[in-house]
């Protein structure tokens, strides 16, 4: 695996981390991150610990990536396009609503993930179908 890769690997790693220091306790206790946040309070609270439940889920779609970015490519990309639509959401369709700090993470990840993820897939050459290397084996 070549350098960008591991970078992406842990990258993505450190954006699951990052969630999860929101969205954990958000799920129990949302009122409490909210304010950490310095964000307006919410009355009820069922729908930003929903909002958390989401994020920690959508988190575990990240894990595939970051185990190997390669064998999943798929998972890898869409790792990048959800900071991207983190982006959209915090920056363009909700234009201080939130603290920009949600939007500035997800510009950060969105932009070192997925410079790395490029840089990975020219590293690692064009790909060859494994039904190619079949036929040709025989």
């Amino acid at each position: 695996m070549n350098k960008f890769a591991i970078g992406f690997r842990w990258a993505v790693v450190a954006g699951i981390l990052q969630d999860w220091f929101f969205a954990l306790p958000g799920i129990f206790i949302p009122s409490a991150i909210l304010q950490f946040a310095k964000a307006d309070p919410v009355a009820p609270p069922v729908w930003p610990a929903y909002a958390s439940l989401l994020l920690t889920l959508l988190s575990f779609f990240y894990i595939p990536a970051a185990i190997d970015p390669f064998r999943y490519s798929a998972f890898a990309l869409f790792t990048v396009i959800a900071r991207v639509g983190g982006v959209i959401f915090f920056f363009l369709l909700n234009p201080g609503a939130f603290p920009p700090l949600f939007g500035y993470i997800d510009l950060t990840f969105a932009l070192l993930q997925g410079s790395l993820l490029v840089l990975a897939m020219l590293a690692a050459g064009p790909k060859v179908p494994e039904s190619a290397t079949a036929t040709v084996a025989r």
